[in-house]
């Protein structure tokens, strides 16, 4: 069985549903652990009956330490904080041999099998993912090489040390700005495979795929790039529009990409607005006025400059 944790609130709902569908349909034997970051989050979950979830409420997750540091950084710096410590105590409450972090923007078109038979054949005990730039987009140098959204954790000492190193570490420092060679939960990870022992970096090509790599690979059907599956793609950006519309972010896509991987994915997030509506008719969590102003104006000029104007109308 693989070992999932997450953590959203419910402006994330719709997304990290759409995450669970997606392992459910990839036919992977899997529990996933979902700390629900506000009660309405909480509420509705519990009432949507996943049968593969098992879901932890802020209140029973959140300690005084945390609450104190949670008054002194914005809501992602509080998320990116926390990262560490819901992986750990995934392990700890729940007793677990290992578990994956996934932030809940991903979407999974395949199996995970590969990359978990990847970290056993090596016998490591952390898996990391790399960003893999275009290099155009670029931004290793400020925030990270490596990517927080899919970082797995054996229960063992090695893979205890970098946990421990690393939630001390974003308990001490954690915010959305490049200080000191450090940014975010993200930056500390930079020298984790000298650092310390154990630290295996994905080499699948299908884990990690995300708008800001995908314009190097050839992508077909199913999806793929460059004739491999893709595993899950990191739909980072994705801005879902009170307008029925979706803004797909800054970054050039190709009808290719937007045909064989968003199209899927806004497919779903729409069935699954569909479901939350059964139990809460009138959510819209998640959901955004689209700006008109003029800084609003010229940044969709710019994109249609640079290619980069991926308003998908439903």
């Amino acid at each position: 069985m693989n070992y999932y944790c997450t953590l959203f609130d419910s402006n994330y709902l719709t997304r990290g549903l759409a995450l669970y569908d997606s392992l459910v349909r990839s036919g992977d034997d899997f529990r996933i652990i979902i700390f629900c970051f506000d009660e309405l989050c909480f509420q509705i979950l519990g009432k949507l009956n996943l049968d593969r979830a098992t879901l932890v409420p802020l209140t029973q997750f959140e300690t005084e330490e945390l609450k104190k540091v949670k008054m002194q950084r914005t809501t992602a710096e509080y998320c990116w904080t926390c990262t560490p410590q819901v992986i750990d105590y995934s392990l700890v409450q729940f007793g677990l041999p290992e578990v994956t972090y996934l932030d809940a923007d991903l979407y999974f078109f395949q199996s995970a099998e590969p990359l978990f038979r990847e970290l056993g054949e090596g016998g490591n005990s952390v898996l990391i993912t790399e960003h893999r730039y275009t290099p155009r987009y670029d931004q290793s140098a400020a925030s990270g090489k490596y990517c927080v959204q899919f970082i797995t954790f054996k229960a063992d000492q090695a893979g205890r040390t970098v946990l421990d190193w690393w939630r001390d570490r974003c308990m001490e420092w954690c915010y959305a700005r490049y200080e000191d060679g450090k940014f975010g939960d993200q930056k500390y990870l930079d020298d984790w495979t000298t650092r310390f022992q154990g630290v295996h970096v994905l080499a699948h090509l299908g884990g990690g795929v995300a708008p800001w790599n995908v314009q190097q690979y050839r992508v077909g059907q199913g999806p793929s790039v460059n004739g491999i599956p893709v595993v899950f793609y990191h739909f980072h950006h994705v801005t879902w529009n009170r307008n029925k519309s979706f803004d797909l972010g800054g970054y050039e896509l190709s009808q290719e990409v937007i045909l064989e991987v968003y199209l899927p994915y806004l497919d779903q997030l729409e069935k699954v607005l569909q479901r939350v509506r059964t139990v809460q008719p009138d959510f819209e969590k998640g959901m955004i006025q689209p700006s008109h102003t003029a800084a609003g104006l010229m940044k969709h000029i710019r994109r249609r400059l640079f290619g980069a104007y991926n308003v998908i109308r439903r």
